[in-house]
């Protein structure tokens, strides 16, 4: 636990808790909320291939994803740490132009 503190900057044992909670509930939320916005938008595996389809909602849920984890992590009073968590790895993926 120490470890996962020093590493992220942590400085209480409860914020890692909301850390981790916030982790789940924006996973939760954005596979739960994927495919209703897929099939709004007229997405489904018979408009598309498989393959397009899978990787459409990929995108879309990575996407929705980055969006809600800065959100709930200011709802849960982390967004400093979730904002700094989220441009590092926007940075890791190349889009670094976006958050600079």
């Amino acid at each position: 636990m120490e470890k996962l503190k020093a590493r992220w900057g942590i400085e209480h044992n409860w914020q890692i808790i909301i850390v981790f909670i916030v982790f789940a509930i924006t996973g939760s939320t954005a596979s739960y909320i994927g495919k209703p916005i897929l099939n709004y938008l007229n997405i489904s595996p018979e408009s598309f291939t498989t393959l397009g389809y899978w990787v459409t909602r990929i995108i879309l849920l990575f996407i929705m994803y980055q969006i809600m984890l800065v959100c709930f992590g200011w709802l849960f009073g982390q967004h400093k740490f979730f904002w700094n968590f989220e441009k590092k790895m926007l940075r890791r993926i190349g889009l670094k132009r976006f958050v600079d």
